[in-house]
């Protein structure tokens, strides 16, 4: 019988997805994976080990803290500053950025931007989060600083993207701009392994995730959109079906391997949108269109919007081809 691939092998097999790089994305993907086993060993045992619950304090959203947010970025910034290949991280729980200047990081060529729990209000009931990720190659002169500039990059300009997912199984997917696979983590061996090779979203979906509780205060065209995907047409499968669990990570997979739609649009509660383009839009967009799918802020791509502030939020947007133009159709 041949066993699964592990995510190991896979990213050495391909190497050549980074040409400009000698192991360091490598290296950082690996961090990542480990990263992600503590993380999700945590989470397992979180009822257990006085782990949930709130921290009394709030991020710069204005967010409350849970505690596994606060240990969730623990772990990643000092897995991901162990090695010392990036001379930078941008956490959706910190306020700045952090620069990376220790001896061994003088030759690091990378910044990472991640949010380490997406969806933590979910944590204390028991439903999927995740943890997503964005890498960039850094444009200010190795051996310098990291500066502000090297995290305003738009999303175009990413070199790997992905996420993990905490859920019935732990699974992390990513992209390098070669396509998109999934890796699912065995717990008795310790290992992630190839179960989602070559991940394709379904060009037609019948799934709309959005939190319908905001529809007073979107704009009209969001309206009309959920109101004709609630319609019934027969011919044409509808009344779609509506799935929304409040975690971006769980909402995209589902919709990816199925076919369907995310949007969390602008509207009076959230004049800009809710969703962090650094952290949240542009990793989780690079997967979308390296799927095959689309994702735009309900006219432009995503991943063509220049950054202006470290936790900016934008409308979003993204999905099966023939949901987002529909979704096109009525915006604009």
């Amino acid at each position: 019988m041949n066993r699964h691939v592990t995510l190991g092998e896979f990213i050495v097999e391909n190497q050549k997805d980074f040409p400009y790089a000698k192991g360091e994305l490598s290296a950082l993907l690996s961090s990542i994976r480990l990263a992600g086993k503590m993380v999700n060993q945590a989470i397992n045992k979180a009822g257990l080990s006085e782990i949930l619950g709130k921290m009394g304090n709030q991020n710069i959203q204005g967010e409350e803290q849970a505690k596994l947010d606060v240990m969730a970025n623990d772990v990643f910034i000092s897995t991901l500053k162990s090695r010392g290949e990036i001379c930078g991280i941008a956490s959706e729980e910190l306020d700045d950025f952090l620069v990376f200047d220790e001896p061994k990081h003088q030759n690091a060529k990378y910044v990472i931007l991640i949010d380490p729990l997406d969806g933590s209000s979910n944590i204390d009931v028991d439903i999927t989060v995740g943890t997503i990720f964005s890498i960039y190659r850094r444009i200010s002169p190795v051996g310098t600083p990291a500066t502000l500039e090297d995290f305003f990059q738009p999303g175009n300009a990413q070199v790997a993207a992905g996420y993990l997912i905490y859920g019935t199984s732990t699974i992390l997917v990513y992209t390098s701009g070669n396509g998109v696979n999934g890796f699912t983590f065995d717990p008795g061996i310790g290992s992630f392994f190839l179960s989602h090779p070559d991940i394709q979203i379904p060009k037609v979906g019948k799934i709309y995730s959005v939190n319908e509780g905001n529809y007073i205060h979107f704009p009209d065209g969001v309206k009309k959109l959920i109101r004709w995907m609630q319609e019934i047409n027969e011919a044409e499968g509808r009344p779609f079906t509506s799935r929304y669990t409040g975690s971006l990570v769980a909402d995209f997979h589902r919709n990816m391997l199925l076919g369907g739609i995310y949007f969390y649009p602008e509207g009076t509660t959230a004049p800009k949108g809710k969703l962090r383009l650094l952290y949240e839009c542009n990793p989780i967009a690079f997967i979308t269109e390296q799927a095959g799918g689309i994702c735009t802020n309900g006219s432009d791509r995503i991943m063509d919007l220049k950054p202006t502030e470290l936790h900016q939020r934008v409308p979003f947007y993204c999905g099966s081809e023939n949901l987002m133009k529909q979704a096109h159709s009525f915006l604009n």
